[in-house]
């Protein structure tokens, strides 16, 4: 049987579908728990080498995506492995979205063209 988390495991956020995904800063240790299948790494620059698939969308802290195509492209491909993307400050961490401009990109997300 694979190991599954636990919705109340710390950086676990469990979506309105019932699937759990697992969030963490990478200055933070890897959680107990089975290893991730897939990452999507928010960062100005390039993350380290997993050993897991992984995709890397530059976004300097604090700004918007460097590159709004490829944001709307691996973030579709994240909600499409995860099934529906939501919630994230209330299930995952109340400072997700920092600021107004993030705040502004999120709720356009899904009318942008």
């Amino acid at each position: 049987m694979t190991e599954k988390w636990c919705s109340t495991n710390a950086g676990v956020m469990e979506f309105p579908s019932g699937l759990l995904v697992r969030g963490r800063g990478l200055r933070h240790p890897l959680p107990d728990g089975p290893a991730p299948s897939f990452a999507l790494y928010l960062l100005g620059k390039q993350p380290p080498p997993t050993s897991w698939e992984a995709r890397w969308l530059r976004w300097p802290d604090f700004w918007l995506p460097s590159d709004r195509k490829e944001a709307r492209k691996l973030l579709e491909e994240a909600r499409t492995r995860a099934a529906v993307v939501a919630c994230v400050r209330q299930r995952y961490h109340p400072r997700a979205v920092e600021t107004p401009w993030q705040r502004r990109f999120v709720l356009r997300f899904g009318s942008d063209a």
